[in-house]
């Protein structure tokens, strides 16, 4: 198949892609599983309740969410400016990442905890463990297979934004469909980065459900 690009630049197109999704999600992972837990412990029926963080994460995490990418992009091109010092490239694209991705995972998080029994959390109060002792050795532990699920949907989820930051000159295999496939109307080029999107997601997946599943014992 004749795609009407240097394979090189199928090859760039890919790591560029590979590098925004797991750069983005590790830092976005982090600040979502801090918002998680505080929501859960802070919340109504949490083991530490307080009414005004709570109500501020929640806010915050919903208005974000509120946003649809494409315009989250623009809208924060001078924060992403002030914190890379460009508007434009693959790197630049993190930051815009980072934000939508943080609160998306936020919520999927915060679902994974509070599936956990309230039982167990009983028990780990009642042997006289502290909030960090709970959340560390009870909480996340019996939530694990949940969380690893959905950062396997947070990370599809990138790679679909991935996509249409090829808008700014990200780069990635969405830009390389944006300006060697649409703007040619190169359709066998447009056609190759969506299976390559495709296979993206079924790996991704896979791999997601079996930790899942050997989380969880099976």
């Amino acid at each position: 198949m004749n795609l009407g690009v240097p394979d090189g630049q199928i090859v760039l197109a890919a790591e560029q892609t590979l590098y925004m999704v797991f750069v983005s999600l590790a830092i976005g992972t982090a600040i979502a599983m801090v918002l998680a837990v505080l929501l859960v412990l802070t919340g109504p029926n949490g083991i530490m309740p307080h009414r005004w963080p709570y109500r501020i994460i929640n806010t915050v995490v919903n208005i974000v969410r509120s946003i649809p990418f494409i315009i989250l992009l623009v809208f924060i091109l001078p924060l992403t400016k002030a914190i890379v010092g460009t508007r434009i490239g693959t790197t630049a694209a993190l930051v815009p990442l980072v934000v939508f991705i943080a609160p998306y995972l936020t919520r999927l998080f915060e679902n994974s905890l509070l599936e956990v029994k309230q039982g167990i959390i009983e028990a780990a109060q009642a042997m006289g463990a502290s909030y960090f002792e709970i959340v560390w050795y009870f909480l996340l532990p019996e939530a694990k297979g949940s969380l690893i699920l959905s950062v396997t949907t947070g990370t599809i989820g990138l790679l679909g934004a991935t996509a249409m930051a090829g808008a700014i000159g990200a780069g990635g295999v969405g830009d390389l469909a944006l300006t060697y496939g649409y703007e040619r109307l190169n359709f066998p080029l447009m056609l190759f980065t969506v299976i390559v999107l495709i296979i993206f997601v079924q790996i991704i997946q896979t791999i997601g459900n079996h930790y899942a599943a050997h989380s969880r014992g099976h």
